[in-house]
């Protein structure tokens, strides 16, 4: 079994014109590194784009993330009108308290309803069946008398939290949760995920001036356009990177016992099966972001993973950005800068690092990285602990292969 508790993940990704992320003033996200600028893609923007993709659905279950969750479910119960309104409203507001951090019977006394008429708390992600049992203790607590009611809410909020911290949603498993007391497990993540940022500079960014028409203005035969409006957008490759702490992951579902617990076989395998689909995801799944307009739906075309004893991001190989090719772009350099800095740092480092690469085109690789010819091959050495089933130079698992 490999030793290495970390997967670092470096992907390349061409996006065509687009405007995948952008802040509140509708501009495009940025990010000055190495003195220029470069555009930037948000690790939340990112997260989210991989937990509400298709292929992330199909295989494993979501949190609901949101403020308003005892809102909905004192709603629900008032309107089937078997319970006492009263009752309900004030075990709701108690266990919105307990979610917000509130555990003395004064502070939970005062908790009432904002300003826009709703049961508020922390944005909190839940897991479906943290929702049904916060559901089923809002009914029981509506049935205990005034005096009693408090106390007994914050006993069992604290059990069902207990009870349910090893059954977690994936998504949570990975990104982690805050709490903000401790009746309210929290959770640390387990997926660390960098702000992707162009290996280039990118000055100035383009403008598109846009016009909507007005169909039933041209038809009377009147000229001018019915909205005009402008939207930044830009080309370039980005890279994205990612590390995921395998033992986390499997504390986070219930795997094992403790961080200090031994990982077995099939715990990590199981973790490494995730850690596939992972992959999978960070090399195909793009924000959503004015998709309509731009259709940048860019899969990647290079991917260094590694097995390593901790995390390393290999930014820095575009600190100095990189420069177009005199016949070409960006993609190619961008790729033997890359897999330069790994060689280098891993040298340097004496990191020992187990690691493999794939790429859409044919390229010169370094001895000490194993070549897939697909993603699809690259995901299943990962889901297979970096081991290398065709290695003919005798080298250990993960060594280089014939190709």
């Amino acid at each position: 079994m490999n030793d290495k508790n970390f997967i670092n993940f470096h992907i390349l990704i061409s996006h065509s014109p687009s405007c995948l992320n952008r802040d509140d003033m509708n501009m495009q996200k940025t990010a000055i590194f190495g003195g220029v600028n470069r555009v930037r893609i948000s690790s939340q923007s990112l997260k989210r784009a991989i937990r509400y993709s298709q292929t992330y659905k199909n295989q494993y279950s979501r949190s609901k993330r949101t403020r308003y969750l005892i809102d909905k479910i004192v709603e629900q119960i008032v309107k089937e009108g078997k319970s006492n309104a009263k009752a309900v409203e004030a075990a709701g507001l108690c266990v919105a308290a307990l979610i917000e951090g509130k555990t003395k019977p004064e502070e939970i006394k005062k908790y009432e309803r904002a300003n826009n008429g709703r049961i508020q708390h922390q944005v909190v992600p839940f897991s479906e069946g943290e929702i049904e049992a916060i559901q089923r203790l809002i009914r029981e607590g509506a049935k205990v008398p005034e005096d009693k009611q408090i106390d007994f809410l914050k006993k069992r909020f604290a059990e069902i939290e207990s009870e349910l911290s090893k059954s977690v949603d994936l998504d949570v498993a990975l990104s982690g949760r805050m709490a903000a007391s401790d009746l309210y497990y929290g959770v640390d993540g387990a997926f660390a995920v960098a702000h992707a940022i162009t290996t280039h500079a990118i000055e100035p960014q383009d403008i598109d001036w846009f016009t909507a028409v007005d169909d039933l203005v041209e038809d009377s035969g009147e000229t001018g356009a019915g909205h005009l409006n402008t939207q930044q957008f830009s080309a370039g490759v980005f890279y994205r990177y990612a590390s995921l702490n395998l033992k986390q992951l499997q504390f986070n579902l219930g795997l094992i016992k403790d961080m200090k617990a031994n990982e077995t076989r099939d715990s990590r395998s199981q973790a490494l099966k995730i850690s596939g689909h992972l992959f999978n995801m960070l090399t195909t799944v793009v924000p959503t972001a004015k998709q309509q307009s731009f259709a940048a739906h860019n899969l990647a075309d290079f991917a260094i993973v590694s097995f390593a004893d901790q995390p390393i991001s290999l930014l820095n190989a575009f600190e100095a950005p990189v420069r177009q090719e005199r016949i070409g772009g960006y993609l190619a350099p961008s790729v033997a800068a890359l897999g330069e800095y790994w060689e280098r740092m891993n040298e340097f480092y004496s990191l020992d690092e187990i690691a493999a690469i794939a790429s859409s085109q044919k390229i010169e690789s370094s001895k000490k990285l194993r070549v897939c010819h697909t993603i699809k091959e690259l995901q299943t050495w990962i889901e297979q602990d970096g081991k290398n089933q065709t290695d003919k130079n005798g080298g250990k698992d993960g060594s280089v292969s014939d190709s």
